[in-house]
């Protein structure tokens, strides 16, 4: 019996590794630490926004008290990217890794530094559906959010991206409206110097 209990626990070792779309939130941090360092990421594969857009609520016709995403810097090869935009960024990627993200986030500081505040992943609709997926993926349970622009509006509620799911997770800046929030209010894009100057 004893033996039978040790077999067991360490399949389940196993599966826990082979499975790291399932970490514990230590563990994602742990993993995602380094990119804390904005020259980590870039020397990883990671780009900021071609756009040189820091998303905040209004872009998404949200509260102007929602707050903020920050600037996106993407690992196109996880997304699945691998053209341009046609005439929206889309990808064929099912990438749901949180130790590995597809997306980090940074908010611009005064000194024109960056600051990491969370990371996201995104999966494309057609490519989660194509892949035999009837409902959205999730992470600890919750589902990701869906996003997709509304054509009769005059924002753009997916910042140019095809209909996705997404996780917010906030793990290096807190957020009063839950870790798994899409906007935190606790991050600005007041110091992002393009974003000033479009307003000004």
């Amino acid at each position: 019996m004893k033996k039978l209990l040790i077999l067991a626990a360490s399949l389940c070792a196993t599966a826990a590794a082979a499975n790291p779309a399932g970490a514990s939130l230590d563990e994602v941090r742990k993993a995602t630490e380094r990119f804390q360092d904005v020259k980590v990421a870039l020397a990883e594969g990671y780009i900021p926004d071609p756009m040189d857009m820091c998303v905040v609520a209004e872009d998404m016709g949200r509260s102007a008290g929602g707050g903020a995403m920050g600037i996106h810097y993407v690992h196109m090869g996880l997304l699945g990217v691998s053209a341009p935009p046609n005439p929206r960024v889309s990808g064929n990627g099912t990438h749901t890794d949180f130790t590995k993200p597809a997306i980090l986030l940074y908010e611009p500081q005064a000194d024109g530094s960056l600051k990491l505040v969370g990371i996201e992943n995104l999966v494309f609709k057609s490519a989660w559906e194509k892949a035999g997926n009837k409902a959205p993926p999730s992470f600890q349970g919750v589902p990701y959010d869906h996003m997709a622009d509304d054509p009769a509006t005059k924002l753009d509620e997916a910042h140019h991206f095809e209909p996705h799911y997404d996780r917010h997770v906030w793990l290096y800046r807190d957020n009063p409206n839950g870790i798994y929030a899409q906007f935190n209010p606790n991050v600005t894009c007041k110091h992002h110097k393009t974003q000033h100057a479009m307003k000004h």
